[in-house]
C-alpha cells in the first residue's frame, strides 16, 4: 500500500499514456495511479486496462462518458483519493510537461512541512522549455494579473503540477469550486490559502508536450482570466 495517489486526467493522450504509466512506477518511491479518462475515441481507456492487468493493485481508472472538464476530473479524482484514505494527493498532466521525476520532491516538501506543494515554473530554479517567447510571457504574465487580484504570494498560479496533503482537499468544500479549466487550478490554490494552510513552490522545468494535442483553448484562457474576480469574492 502506498500513502501517496498521483491523479492524471485524459483525453486522447494514446502517445503518452502508457510510457508515462510505466515511468511513475519505475519511481522509488512507490505511488499508486488513478487516471479519469474522459471518454478517450482514440483508445486511451483501452491502453490503460491493458496494463492494469500487470499493475493489478496499484494502478485505477474511471471512465467518463464524454469531455466533462479538468475540474471535475479532479475534484472526482480527490473525492476518491479520500474515500482511499491516502495521505498525499497529485495532480499531474499525462503529456510529460510534468516529470515524474519530480512527483519524490514535491513529496519532499510537504513531508518537510508545506501543507500544499506546487511544482513551479517561476521561482528560482525553475524553467520552461519549447515553449515560444509569447507563450511563456502570456503565462508569466496571467500569473503576476492574478497575484494584483489575489494576494496568494505564489508566484505559478496557474501551475497544475501539485501535491497536495490529505487536510487540505478534506477542509475544502469541493461542491463549491466552480471553476473547470486553468481558473481551477487558480481557485484551488486561493482556496487553500483562505484557509490557512501553507502553500509552498519548487522549482521544476515544465516541458511543452511532445506528442498529442493541446487542450488550451481561448474559452479556458477566457475564464481563467474573468474568473479571478469570482474567486477573490468566494466565501468558505
Amino acid at each position: 500500500m502506498s500513502d501517496s495517489l498521483v491523479i492524471i486526467p485524459t483525453f486522447n493522450e494514446k502517445e503518452n499514456i502508457e510510457k508515462m504509466i510505466h515511468k511513475v512506477f519505475s519511481l522509488s518511491k512507490k505511488f499508486h495511479l488513478l487516471i479519469i479518462d474522459d471518454g478517450s475515441p482514440d483508445g486511451t481507456g483501452e491502453i490503460i486496462k491493458k496494463l492494469q492487468t500487470h499493475y493489478t493493485d496499484t494502478l485505477f481508472l474511471v471512465e467518463r462518458s464524454g469531455k466533462l472538464g479538468l475540474g471535475t476530473a479532479y475534484i472526482k479524482g480527490f473525492k476518491w483519493a479520500l474515500e482511499k484514505k491516502y495521505a498525499f494527493i497529485y495532480e499531474m498532466d499525462a503529456d510529460f510537461s510534468h516529470d515524474p521525476e519530480d512527483l519524490e520532491r514535491l513529496y519532499n516538501a510537504c513531508i518537510a512541512g508545506a501543507d500544499l506543494a506546487i511544482g513551479s515554473r517561476y521561482v528560482s530554479g525553475g524553467k520552461v522549455k519549447n515553449w515560444p517567447m509569447s507563450r511563456i510571457l502570456m503565462s508569466y504574465f496571467a500569473s503576476v494579473y492574478v497575484n494584483m487580484i489575489l494576494w496568494m504570494g505564489i508566484k505559478d498560479t496557474t501551475a497544475g503540477f501539485k501535491c497536495y496533503k490529505r487536510k487540505v482537499l478534506e477542509s475544502i468544500d469541493l461542491s463549491k469550486i466552480r471553476f473547470m479549466g486553468y481558473a481551477f487550478q487558480v481557485e484551488m490554490k486561493y482556496t487553500a490559502h483562505l484557509h490557512g494552510f501553507k502553500l509552498v513552490e519548487v522549482p521544476i522545468t515544465f516541458v511543452d508536450r511532445v506528442l498529442g494535442t493541446s487542450k488550451m483553448s481561448a474559452k479556458i484562457f477566457k475564464e481563467a482570466f474573468f474568473g479571478v474576480f469570482l474567486i477573490k469574492g468566494k466565501e468558505l
